[in-house]
């Protein structure tokens, strides 16, 4: 009873509509007296504080049980969800991120595990898993927003597994492949939940996945991902003038190589590609880096003794009497969470 009651918090449930969820279509003529026995047992285990109201009360027709908007993991996990919602209307998909684990964080194995046979619970089963898989394919979805696509594919790999027909999972799925420079696993995923489609529903994809079909077999520049340029994050970083294609498989790799290293290198003969890759990664590194991300350009520097001034200045950090530019310039961003990319700096390594 309490198990009703609580998927129908601060809800009135009619006593005859208790009746049938306990005792199914054929209740005993015992029903209604047992009823009440229950709602007695009930409220002495949640008999209220001195002074707070009750929480289980009679409220014609039938009872209704109290309960704070907090007070109910499932209320938490739903104002989560609408916040990370928010979060991702609002541009800001790192905050959708953060809300979105605190929400799926709640989860503690099968909703309604102690009841799963019980025919009262069966629709509400279907219904939190499906609010619980609608959570997860947004997450996958922010982590694509935040350019971390080797994490969304694993996550959506096993979810696809379980829902093979699932094709906004296909989706995302494809993009996360697509733009890890996997263009092959994407379109096989493709012809993995077609088949599954044509032969379990007798269905084809609907429109939005046909289309991501032709855009990954044409290589179509929407697939790009492009970051949204966070004001609130402090940066000095320009707008690339072109577009930047046919390096995602790089582009993966120094993501990752990002979120696990304090230093990372990238090396190469003149004119690879080196600086347009380096900006590529500053720019996607804006919602992860809240204290800041600069570029510090040292082709044109020729005395290694200047570097720790350069970068000082790039940064808007003003040297004294008490500290040197290098000292200046760790007290401004030393334990912080920032980005700082020095362009051709290979002749000036001693500085």
């Amino acid at each position: 009873m309490l198990a009703i009651l609580l998927l129908h918090a601060n809800e009135v449930v009619a006593a005859d509509r208790l009746i049938d969820l306990i005792w199914g279509e054929r209740p005993p003529a015992t029903a209604p007296k047992a009823l009440q026995v229950h709602v007695s047992q009930l409220r002495k285990v949640l008999a209220p504080k001195d002074g707070e109201q009750s929480v289980l009360v009679t409220a014609p027709p039938g009872y209704l049980l109290r309960v704070r908007r907090d007070g109910l993991d499932l209320h938490r996990f739903e104002n989560l969800v609408s916040a990370a919602h928010r979060a991702l209307a609002e541009g800001a998909p790192a905050d959708a991120a953060e809300a979105l684990a605190e929400a799926l964080a709640l989860w503690r194995g099968e909703p309604l595990a102690d009841f799963r046979l019980e025919p009262f619970a069966q629709l509400e089963i279907a219904r939190l898993e499906e609010m619980r898989l609608a959570a997860k394919a947004d997450a996958a979805e922010t982590n694509l927003a935040l350019g971390r696509h080797s994490d969304a594919i694993a996550e959506l790999e096993a979810l696809l597994a379980r829902h093979p027909t699932r094709e906004r999972l296909a989706h995302l799925l494809m993009f996360a492949l697509y733009r890890s420079g996997r263009q092959a696993d994407a379109l096989d995923v493709y012809r993995q939940v077609r088949a599954a489609l044509v032969g379990q529903l007798g269905i084809e994809p609907g429109a939005d996945l046909q289309e991501m079909q032709r855009k990954v077999l044409a290589q179509d520049d929407s697939l790009r991902w492009v970051p949204a340029r966070s004001r609130s994050v402090p940066n000095n970083l320009p707008m690339p003038s072109t577009s930047f294609v046919g390096r995602a498989r790089e582009v993966a790799r120094v993501g990752e190589l990002l979120r696990t290293h304090r230093l990372v290198t990238l090396t190469g003969p003149g004119g690879c590609g080196k600086s347009r890759l380096a900006l590529e990664q500053a720019i996607a590194a804006l919602p992860a880096r809240p204290h800041g991300v600069w570029l510090v350009e040292l082709a044109s520097l020729g005395d290694g003794a200047l570097v720790a001034t350069t970068i000082a200045t790039a940064l808007g950090v003003k040297e004294d009497a008490e500290l040197t530019a290098s000292e200046a310039t760790i007290a401004a961003i030393g334990g912080r969470s920032a980005l700082l990319v020095l362009d051709d700096c290979e002749h000036v390594i001693e500085g």
